[in-house]
């Protein structure tokens, strides 16, 4: 008897751990604008000498990607790893999707702003030039 209850109270632990593992590594929820998320959970990308962090931000849930590049710029970067796509403008990318997440104002008023340690960006993506250990945000605004 007392080693029944011994195995079942080993198992009772081990099923309680995977639960509370499985909780805490649940990422973001599928719904709204995440279901189209190609990733919804951190993840980690690249093996450059540079260090950066990049947050998006979409209804109130983020994801962080953390990225190990040599690239000069931001943009570089992201279209190396397919996290952003976008049309080509004179001011560099005009991003219309990250991470597969879809903002067009044309349609509903949505943009991706551009954040720096919870600044907004005086320039995109394409021309902001990251050094090692930096923080970007990229969040999708309007409507």
């Amino acid at each position: 008897m007392k080693a029944q209850l011994k195995i079942l109270s080993v198992i009772s632990l081990i099923l309680l751990a995977v639960i509370v593992f499985v909780a805490c590594d649940s990422g973001v929820s599928a719904a709204g604008k995440w279901q189209d998320a190609a990733y919804r959970k951190d993840a980690e990308f690249g093996k450059g000498a540079k260090t950066v962090v990049v947050k998006v931000v979409v209804e109130e849930q983020t994801v962080s990607f953390t990225l190990h590049t040599d690239k000069t710029y931001l943009g570089d970067a992201l279209l190396e790893h397919e996290l952003i796509e976008g049309d080509d403008g004179e001011f560099g990318i005009y991003i219309k999707k990250v991470n597969g997440i879809l903002a067009d104002y044309d349609v509903d008023k949505t943009y991706w702003g551009f954040y720096k340690n919870g600044e907004m960006m005086m320039t995109g993506v394409s021309f902001a030039e990251i050094s090692n250990g930096e923080q970007y945000e990229l969040v999708l605004e309007g409507a």
